[in-house]
């Protein structure tokens, strides 16, 4: 009789942490890699991030101040860089420890929490931001002119746009916790109103600038990505249902 392969093979304990050790190493050389070639086109991203303020002018308030504003700006490029490698690293170290039918729905879970990543991160740039510089500017027009430190200012975008983008991770935190059974849709509908109460206490924290447009903006975006989520567990509780329990072989 001919022996299959088997699909479950077992991996020691300590040789999973070796595993997990080496793909975060790579991982690291790969935003190293992608903050490097980041550094050789810092001035256009940089002019990219100044976008939204329009006619203001930046000052460099110190000796070495943009060139370490530089570095920093590369470093966050180099994280959005690697982004897709890092993906692909946590799906191929998580993906062979789980069964046919989560391997279908983690794998897109994983992909989306990258998009989403990367559509917060634009969203914030495009709408909160400008939507945040402009109260700001009309605000003390008439009595000082604003001169800002490029350092605090990129600070400030930097700051904004990895602050959405992470927040922009909620449907994909519901959508997990409804995949393993943790909480069921209609728990998550049923706390609304708690939902709305975080998302404006987050909007308040994640915001620099605290100005009301922005955090009203950004507590919006979270209901919506709160609703969202409910959505996406609802019809994976549809999927999951549809779909027969894998049987192995004897």
């Amino acid at each position: 009789m001919s022996k299959e392969p088997s699909q479950d093979k077992q991996m020691p304990f300590f040789d999973h942490l070796e595993e997990l050790r080496q793909r975060l190493l790579k991982s690291f050389f790969a935003i190293v890699l992608g903050a490097v070639l980041s550094l050789l086109l810092v001035k256009p991203l940089v002019k990219i991030l100044e976008a939204p303020a329009g006619s203001i002018h930046f000052l460099q308030l110190a000796p070495g101040e943009f060139l370490f504003v530089s570095i920093k700006v590369a470093g966050y490029a180099g994280l959005i860089i690697a982004l897709p490698y890092i993906v692909f690293q946590i799906l191929s170290f998580v993906l062979p420890g789980l069964n046919e039918n989560e391997k279908r729905l983690i794998a897109p879970a994983v992909a989306g929490s990258g998009i989403l990543f990367i559509f917060g991160i634009f969203f914030a740039w495009w709408a909160l931001v400008p939507a945040a510089l402009k109260f700001l500017i009309s605000y003390g027009a008439d009595v000082v002119e604003p001169l800002w430190s490029i350092e605090k200012y990129l600070d400030f975008v930097l700051l904004l746009m990895v602050g959405t983008g992470l927040s922009f991770q909620i449907p994909i935190l519901q959508f997990l916790l409804g995949l393993f059974g943790l909480v069921q849709w209609k728990q998550m509908l049923s706390a609304w109103r708690w939902v709305l109460m975080g998302s404006a206490i987050a909007g308040a924290v994640i915001t620099p600038s605290t100005d009301p447009i922005t955090m009203l903006l950004l507590a919006t975006s979270i209901l919506f990505l709160f609703l969202l989520g409910i959505l996406l567990v609802a019809i994976t509780d549809q999927f999951k249902e549809q779909i027969p329990p894998t049987v192995h072989p004897p």
